[in-house]
């Protein structure tokens, strides 16, 4: 029985340094190539030992998808092509070609430049890795090799995400990267065709979430940050250049404008102002809303909030401030936090998920002392807030994908091994679907059906379509071809009848039993009173006896007459 084999080497029962091995119809493709934020050692990057344990990786691997441009999903890729060797084609969104090498260059400024780490790749280095990839357009169907063909499906989560269908074959993958099922501010919902994959291979970071209104949610947000200021107190918000980032900009910015607030809100400049000018560049992947106003107002244009510079850290009075990264492991974010976090009229409001080992994650879980580099350690009296207005699927969200896309497997793979382990029997029970979830470095082989590809003519398919069209609709009433099946030339074809006979080059004999009851039973056909009886082993020549009473002589002579044209 042919097999898909999936071999994670970052993100199995764990949340960042996504890579995933995809054995499919005997080619190899890597599934995104993340580094984990949490780490600072060799365990940053995915063990590419596992491949080959030396020397370049080409021959081992025919492809590379990348879901998005979020370091967990992309940061390893200049060391895998430049430092360990890889010359295959690597295929990723247009805005993640665009802004990818963006946020791969200030990840090295932070690690080589102000940490002083060595083993790490170059400016150039990721200049020649990003030559190697091939920008893909949602729903195009790309050919890889003569045998693997990749398709692009919008997934929301931040600008440019995809998820990708992968075909070897009469096999087929769905790689789903991070993605959201409810549309937000700025992007859409995903979406995805009911291709009813082999393996469908999802996310599960909120594995066992189900979020509440997002409304209530964003009233809660800006009641925090309302109460802060008025106060006299500073708000950092932690995040990622893009992504949530724009989402709380659009959100306090229309609220500043309601409620006609001087305070000021400064955004860490740089990054963020060529985010934004991507988005302006990559409209069409915004929401219709977005998309609709863009002609008036570009929404990222913003009034109220400013650039910021560092020397605004000890400023007197209330702001709010956004910054880099969202997790608080390294950059301007952790700078403004040391300052900020011993007074208690302050306040931090982590919007999303922080991996564990991040400073983040620390004082989500309640720490009152924190080390944050070389020893230092600083005292958290500031107010601590979670709110998720992270941009991934929740529990509801990935139920919802599934029933979408119909997989006759779910792998999970970017989550917690316990809430997977919930997420997993809950699969179970609602689909009746097998469901998994490998640790890092474990084989899980999926078993696929042998199948055979049958092409239909078109006169069939259309003379079933009229059909079809002619009976009341009805979504759920399954619709079944008739045909004759042709093999010819190694190829499979349903046929209407007379094609079948034209092909073969034989006479199609046709006689119409109409107004008499037929009945077929042990072997034997009966026709009204006649009984058509046939005897003899497979391979000898047969014996057909016709019987009938008195009153049927005139239909028993015929069909007697019927079988004997036959036999001629």
């Amino acid at each position: 029985m042919p097999e898909i084999k999936i071999i994670p080497l970052g993100a199995g029962q764990d949340v960042g340094r996504s890579c995933i091995l995809l054995n499919i119809g005997g080619k190899k493709i890597m599934l995104d190539c993340g580094m984990h934020m949490g780490y600072q050692d060799e365990r940053r990057f995915p063990d590419f030992s596992f491949i080959t344990p030396d020397g370049p990786v080409t021959g081992y691997i025919d492809a590379i998808i990348i879901s998005h441009f979020h370091l967990d999903h992309c940061g390893a890729l200049p060391y895998l092509t430049e430092m360990i060797g890889y010359n295959g084609p690597i295929y990723m969104t247009h805005p993640t070609k665009a802004i990818a090498p963006i946020l791969l260059e200030d990840m090295r400024k932070v690690s080589v430049e102000r940490k002083g780490e060595s083993n790490f790749f170059t400016s150039q280095m990721i200049k020649d890795c990003m030559k190697k990839v091939i920008a893909v357009t949602l729903h195009q169907s790309v050919m890889v090799d003569s045998d693997i063909e990749i398709k692009a499906y919008y997934a929301g989560h931040v600008l440019g995400a995809a998820m990708f269908w992968i075909r070897v074959g009469n096999q087929s993958v769905v790689y789903t990267g991070d993605y959201n099922m409810t549309p937000d501010r700025h992007l859409g919902a995903a979406w995805i065709d009911k291709c009813r994959p082999d393996v469908l291979i999802t996310e599960s970071t909120y594995a066992t979430t189900i979020r509440d209104s997002k409304r209530c949610r964003e009233r809660d947000f800006l009641k925090k940050v309302h109460e802060c200021v008025e106060r006299g107190g500073k708000v950092l918000i932690p995040v990622f250049a893009l992504g949530r980032a724009q989402e709380l900009c659009i959100l306090l910015e229309t609220y500043w404008e309601r409620m006609n607030l001087k305070v000021p809100i400064y955004f860490a400049v740089g990054l963020t102002e060529k985010a934004n000018n991507y988005y302006k560049m990559f409209i069409t992947w915004t929401n219709q809303k977005i998309r609709k106003t863009f002609v008036q107002r570009n929404m990222f244009d913003f009034k109220h909030i400013k650039p910021f510079d560092k020397s605004y850290i000890d400023n007197p009075g209330a702001m709010v401030v956004f910054a880099t990264p969202g997790m608080l492991h390294a950059g301007l974010s952790l700078q403004i936090f040391k300052k900020w976090a011993p007074n208690e009229n302050n306040m931090v409001i982590m919007p999303g998920f922080c991996v564990q080992g991040t400073v983040g994650h620390k004082v989500l879980n309640g720490a009152k002392k924190v080390e944050i580099e070389n020893k230092q350690f600083v005292d958290v009296r500031m107010s601590v807030q979670y709110m998720s207005f992270s941009a991934h699927a929740d529990a509801k969200g990935i139920m919802q994908l599934i029933q979408y896309c119909e997989p006759r497997n779910v792998l999970l793979v970017h989550g917690e091994a316990a809430k997977m382990e919930f997420l997993k029997e809950k699969i179970k029970q609602e689909f009746n679907l097998d469901c998994f979830m490998p640790a890092n470095g474990e084989t899980c082989v999926i078993q696929t059906p042998h199948r055979i590809p049958i092409d239909v003519s078109l006169p069939l398919l259309k003379a079933e379509s009229v059909k079809y069209n002619a009976l009341p609709p009805d979504p759920k009433r399954p619709r079944i071809i008739h045909g004759v099946l042709v093999m010819k030339d190694k190829t499979t074809c349903l046929m209407d009848v007379d094609e079948a006979c034209k092909e073969a080059d034989i006479s199609r004999h046709m006689e119409k039993l109409k107004g008499w009851n037929v009945v077929y039973q042990e072997g034997n056909i009966s026709i009204e009173s006649v009984l058509v009886k046939v005897e003899g082993a497979d391979d000898e020549t047969k014996t057909v006896y016709v019987s009938w009473t008195n009153q049927d002589e005139e239909l028993g002579s015929f069909i007697l007459e019927l079988i004997q044209t036959m036999g001629r």
